[in-house]
C-alpha cells in the first residue's frame, strides 16, 4: 500500500504540481481545497487535479474542504492514516494582504492552527509547510541563507507565514518531535536600488519547486526535527529581465508601463539554496530560459488558465 500524504490547497498552482510529483515518487496523495485559488472542473474536482488524473491515468481522492472547518478536517483524519501533511492552503497575495490584513490573519492563522490541532489529535507529526521568502523581510544580506533573521516582515502576508512558522516551531518543541488578456504589464516601481530600478526576485521553475517539497517529505523519514530549507536558484532576476526573457520565449514584444510601488514590496530577495542541496539532495535544474519557455507554452495552450472562459 502506498503511503498517504494529505495535500492542503492541492488544487492550486504549486500544490497541484506537488500532487503530481508525489504520485511519481510512489506516494498516494489525498487532496483538499476550498476553490479559493483553484478552478472547478468536471465532477466538482479542481481542473488541475482532473488533468493530472488524465495525464497519469489514475484517480486522486479529493475533498472540497476549507481548513476553517475543523470538524470536517477531523472527519477526514478519522478516515485516513496519513504519514505526512503538505500544507499549501492559504491566502497568498502581498498587495491584497496590505489592503485586507485581518482577512489574511484570520484565514491563514486559523486554518493552520486547526490543521496542527487535528494532526496532534491523530498523532500525525510529519508536516511540510510551504512558507515564503517574505518571512525574511527586507534582507540584511544576499543571498538569503537559513541563518538570516526572520520577522520584520513588510506585509501581513509575510507576517502570517512568519507566525505560522513560529507556531510550528513552538509545537515541535512542545511535542519534542522531529496570454494576451491584458493590454500591458504593470511594473510596480522602477526606483529601487537594483541594476535597473525594478524589483529583483529568485524566480524558480514550478517543477523544481515541487521536487524540492517532495525531497522534504522524504527527509521526514530521518526524524530530522523542525528544519528550514530555502528553495531557490540562488540567482536574482529583475522584473525587466523577466520581461525580456518572456519576450524571447514568446517571440513577441511585451508592452509594459511603470506603476507606483506596491505596499509591502522590497527591492531584492533571492535565496542561498546550498543547505537544501547538502541535506535534501535537491538543486534547481531549470534556468530562466527554460522557465519562460515552459510558462509560455502552458499559457498558449491555456489562455485563461484552468478556466474554460474565453479570453477577452
Amino acid at each position: 500500500m502506498a503511503e498517504k500524504v494529505l495535500v492542503t490547497g492541492g488544487g492550486g498552482y504549486i500544490g497541484s504540481h506537488c500532487v503530481l510529483e508525489l504520485i511519481e515518487a510512489g506516494y498516494k496523495p489525498v487532496v483538499v481545497d476550498n476553490f479559493s485559488n483553484a478552478v472547478r472542473g468536471e465532477g466538482d474536482v479542481p481542473e488541475s487535479i482532473r488533468r493530472i488524473e488524465k495525464l497519469l491515468d489514475t484517480s486522486i481522492e479529493f475533498h472540497e474542504l476549507d481548513l476553517l472547518d475543523q470538524p470536517g478536517l477531523e472527519k477526514l483524519f478519522k478516515k485516513h492514516s496519513f504519514i505526512a501533511v503538505m500544507h499549501f492552503a492559504g491566502l497568498k497575495a502581498v498587495g491584497e494582504s496590505v489592503e485586507q490584513p485581518l482577512r489574511y490573519y484570520r484565514v491563514n492563522l486559523t486554518a493552520s492552527m486547526n490543521l496542527l490541532e487535528v494532526m496532534q489529535a491523530h498523532k500525525v507529526h510529519n508536516l511540510v509547510f510551504s512558507s515564503s521568502a517574505t518571512v525574511y523581510g527586507d534582507p540584511q544580506h544576499l543571498p538569503i541563507d537559513e541563518k538570516h533573521p526572520v520577522g520584520g516582515c513588510t506585509n501581513p502576508y509575510g507576517q502570517s507565514k512568519y507566525f505560522i512558522e513560529e507556531m510550528i516551531s513552538d509545537h515541535c518543541k512542545a511535542e519534542k518531535v522531529a496570454i494576451g488578456r491584458r493590454k500591458c504589464l504593470s511594473v510596480f516601481g522602477n526606483d529601487y536600488d537594483t541594476l535597473d530600478g525594478t524589483g529583483v526576485r529568485d524566480y524558480i521553475h514550478v517543477v523544481d519547486l515541487a521536487k524540492g517539497h517532495i525531497a522534504a517529505v522524504k527527509k521526514l523519514k530521518d526524524n530530522c526535527g523542525c528544519k528550514v530549507y530555502n528553495l531557490g536558484t540562488g540567482t536574482g532576476y529583475s522584473v525587466l529581465q523577466m520581461v525580456k526573457a518572456m519576450e524571447k520565449a514568446s517571440g513577441r514584444e511585451i508592452a509594459y508601463k511603470v506603476a507606483p510601488r506596491r505596499g509591502g514590496d522590497i527591492a531584492s530577495c533571492y535565496a542561498d539554496p546550498r543547505l537544501a542541496e547538502k541535506e535534501l539532495g535537491w538543486k534547481a535544474e531549470f534556468n530562466l530560459e527554460r522557465m519562460c519557455e515552459d510558462l509560455w507554452r502552458w499559457q498558449s495552450m491555456n489562455p485563461t488558465g484552468f478556466s474554460k472562459d474565453t479570453a477577452s
